[in-house]
């Protein structure tokens, strides 16, 4: 292989692929891309503006002027007009802004173009939830990371700090509805890739989630153990 792999790692929220994404990314030597924080970015500044999240017009408006670029040596930053936004773009509210956000096709085609254009070199690690049926369906390996509601909803409580306001009936509440909306999309919906290995972390730690991302893409690759 003359250039680097792309690596596609999809699921639902709470199962795990942020952190096997960045874990896998810092093993094999490759760069990870969270696409979802680029809609994050858009959610954030629509808050912001008071722009309403149905309204794709605006957002896409958000979305053409505004700079989203990744920083950092392995992209583990997110900038928005040149500010980190890293850690803003992670609060609940913004979470589940996002969710609505990535509904509307002509936004989310301007993301994709992003991605793919940072992407297409390889060297790539990528999560998402459309990432190797849609925007890198060529991808040398794919992953669908699951687990079950209950995990999923206390990894994201957790998460969140169990802060003021935040309790585990309202995470599993808005988990649900991300859930649905996610996988009833008429555009890019969440589903797994024929050729995606399929990884059920329910039971798993972190550690134990990578190994078998490992195992299974040196085997791929042709890398040694």
């Amino acid at each position: 292989m003359t250039r680097k792999p792309i690596i596609a790692i999809d699921g639902p929220a709470g199962a795990g692929k942020s952190t096997a994404a960045r874990n896998l990314a810092d093993k094999l030597g490759l760069v990870y891309l969270d696409t979802g924080a680029t809609f994050r970015a858009v959610a954030l500044k629509a808050l912001h503006q008071g722009v309403s999240l149905d309204d794709e017009e605006a957002l896409l408006s958000i979305a053409e002027r505004s700079d989203i670029a990744f920083a950092g040596e392995r992209f583990e930053r997110i900038l928005l007009d040149g500010e980190d936004v890293s850690r803003a773009i992670r609060e609940p509210p913004v979470a589940l802004a996002s969710s609505r956000v990535a509904v509307h096709p002509r936004l989310r085609a301007v993301l994709v173009t992003l991605w793919r254009k940072i992407g297409a070199s390889g060297g790539v690690i990528l999560e998402g939830r459309d990432i190797g049926t849609e925007v890198f369906p060529g991808a040398e390996i794919k992953f669908f990371l699951d687990a079950g509601q209950a995990e999923r909803t206390s990894r994201r409580f957790h998460e969140q700090g169990g802060g003021a306001g935040v309790t585990l009936e309202g995470v599993a509440s808005e988990l649900r509805v991300r859930d649905e909306t996610d996988r009833n999309r008429r555009h890019s919906p969440l589903r797994r890739a024929e050729d995606a290995i399929l990884v059920d972390t329910t039971h798993l730690t972190p550690e134990e989630t990578l190994a078998i991302l490992l195992k299974e893409a040196r085997l791929r690759l042709g890398w040694p153990a």
